[in-house]
């Protein structure tokens, strides 16, 4: 397996590790838990956007292009409209 294809199958791995973490906090009543997925996930987080850092500068990894102001207004409008 190539360095590339490690690097992007953890980032994914990562990314589904993120997703657990917010279900688990959301249906969690005992504090101290959930202080402590909490705290889990922020350093996955952390580490998840290193080794995003890592995967853009040796070219593994091609970001989508910048959103343009008009589009990042829309979201804004469609958020603030669901409140």
């Amino acid at each position: 397996m190539q360095e590339k294809d490690m690097v992007n199958d953890v980032l994914s791995m990562i990314n589904s590790s993120l997703t657990g973490y917010a279900n688990a906090i959301t249906q969690t009543a005992n504090q101290q838990l959930r202080q402590v997925l909490q705290q889990t996930r922020d350093a996955d987080e952390q580490f998840q956007y290193q080794l995003y850092q890592v995967a853009e500068q040796k070219g593994y990894y091609q970001p989508a292009q910048p959103a343009q102001p008009q589009e990042i207004q829309q979201v804004r409008s469609s958020f603030a409209q669901g409140r």
